[in-house]
């Protein structure tokens, strides 16, 4: 399956995507990566099945400007509603509170996040998307999140000395699947095997029953 992976911005860089995503390279996926705001287009998003998306509202690693608009935001809304899969990961929450269309459909977004800090992510046990997963500890940033979708799937949470916060859910809209994991500041928290399941099934899960 071939995927578009859009990331990269002021504090996150891509290379941690790359080299996260890597171990599930020889697992039956491709992937294709947009680091700048300038190289993506919706025409170039619809022939993906699938778009992991992680990167802020920044329009490069050097260049803080908010890069989505309402015309952005319409295109990943038509995208998901004529059947492709979004996988939203960590820095794919931050930055997009006021960007209301494109917050309604990931169905929460990322409000703040304390000093790093050990995590503990908690996979619901017995759920689909958590087959192969088991809770770890590693430190991280422990996002806090607004969930708006009260119809979400929760199937994870994160908790740490701070709280605990809802870590993934699921939601569908139109013909396509939505699913947002908050973890994965760090590569430790990329690579670890319970993380690579997760985002496996996560990939499963949101990608067209045709692929």
């Amino acid at each position: 399956m071939r995927i578009l992976v859009i990331c990269d911005d002021r504090w996150h860089p891509a290379s941690v995507v790359r080299e996260g995503l890597t171990p599930l390279a020889g697992a039956g996926f491709s992937f294709d990566f947009v680091e700048r705001a300038n190289d993506w287009s919706a025409e170039a998003m619809g022939e993906y099945p699938l778009v992991l998306f992680t990167k802020a509202n920044n329009a490069a690693a050097d260049d803080e400007t908010p890069w989505v608009d309402e015309k952005v935001e319409q295109a990943f809304v038509h995208y998901v509603q004529r059947g492709g899969g979004l996988l939203v990961v960590h820095s794919g929450t931050a930055g997009y509170r006021e960007t209301t269309t494109l917050r309604a459909l990931f169905g929460g977004v990322f409000t703040r996040h304390p000093k790093q800090c050990p995590v503990e992510v908690q996979p619901l046990k017995g759920h689909p998307l958590c087959r192969d997963s088991a809770a770890f500890k590693l430190v991280d940033e422990h996002y806090f999140m607004e969930l708006d979708d009260e119809g979400a799937d929760v199937f994870m949470q994160t908790q740490s000395e701070h709280g605990t916060q809802p870590g993934g859910w699921t939601r569908s809209k139109g013909r396509g699947k939505v699913c947002v994991l908050s973890p994965g500041h760090n590569l430790e928290v990329w690579l670890h095997p319970s993380y690579q399941a997760l985002l496996s099934n996560a990939i499963h899960f949101c990608a067209p029953e045709s692929q």
